[in-house]
């Protein structure tokens, strides 16, 4: 049991950093990997879900619900943008960091001028559970098989049902797609909305862990970026591997010399990863399999 300890603490704290990378990147991964749109209010989307989540929940709104409802409202608010905003700037992702930063500007100082600085919580729920001289979350644990449920939900979403297959193709060869009577401008609405839809489900899930105020969302940013980079293009072959590398280097840092070597070493070991490999991990991937 001696051994058994940290070897669990150590994997408990591996898998909370990999749900974290992985929630807090597949939403990003779906708006830039496959559309090459630089999404620099994915933070905001985070924000807006976690802000829902909190109002329906504290409004009498069960906690599973209040997420489900963060997660819809940042997905409208998703299509709406992309209908208004990111629509006119495909192919110009220049555009697109300037655009989404002042959206991000916008959306922070709006929260902060009209619901102030902070908001109350929920608290974290399900309590928490020993083993040995340890005490860990439950709910960090439920947060480890949403990760895994999302990855399981995007692949089966993206390769197994009709509008995959349309997304996919109106993402590679649009003008194609287009030609063969596809909606075009309904498939990039929808894909843009749902990784709108999945950076609020991540704030919703993330909400009861942490303080809610506007600038909550430079909390998931440079993690999300960072894992999306060096996954690389492929959402599927790269946001999972590119977490799991991610997170093991956090895990290993952070109980070695605590939480800001844990973030040092994670900008590190991105440096090192684009250097090796600047398509990313499924970049190598695709070439082995080539």
């Amino acid at each position: 049991m001696v051994l058994l300890d940290p070897a669990f603490a150590f994997l408990y704290q591996l898998g909370d950093a990999f749900a974290f990378l992985v929630l807090a990147a597949c939403g990003l991964a779906v708006v830039f990997g496959m559309m090459g749109v630089i999404n620099l209010a994915h933070g905001e989307f985070i924000m807006c879900g976690a802000y829902v989540t909190v109002a329906t929940t504290r409004a009498g709104l069960p906690l599973p619900l209040g997420i489900l409802a963060g997660a819809l409202v940042a997905g409208a608010i998703g299509m709406v943008l992309e209908r208004l905003v990111i629509r006119h700037l495909y192919g110009r992702p220049l555009d697109t960091i300037v655009a989404t930063w002042g959206v991000s500007l916008a959306a922070t100082q709006g929260m902060l001028i009209l619901l102030g600085s902070s908001m109350p919580g929920v608290g974290t729920p399900l309590g928490s559970f020993s083993l040995g001289s340890y005490s860990y979350s439950t709910y960090r644990v439920v947060l480890m098989l949403a990760a895994l449920a999302v990855l399981a939900g995007l692949y089966l979403a993206f390769n197994a049902t009709r509008f995959g297959t349309l997304a996919r193709a109106t993402i590679q060869v649009p003008h194609m797609a287009e030609a063969l009577g596809v909606d075009t401008r309904k498939v990039y609405a929808l894909t843009f909305g749902i990784g709108a839809a999945l950076a609020g489900l991540t704030g919703g899930l993330y909400a009861p862990t942490m303080t809610i105020v506007p600038t909550m969302g430079t909390t998931f940013i440079m993690e999300a970026f960072v894992t999306v980079v060096v996954g690389g293009a492929d959402i599927f072959l790269g946001t999972a591997p590119a977490a799991l590398v991610l997170g093991a280097v956090r895990a290993v840092l952070t109980s070695w010399q605590g939480q800001l070597f844990g973030q040092i070493g994670l900008l590190v070991a991105v440096i090192l990863v684009i250097r090796v490999l600047p398509r990313g991990i499924s970049g190598l991937i695709l070439r082995e399999r080539a």
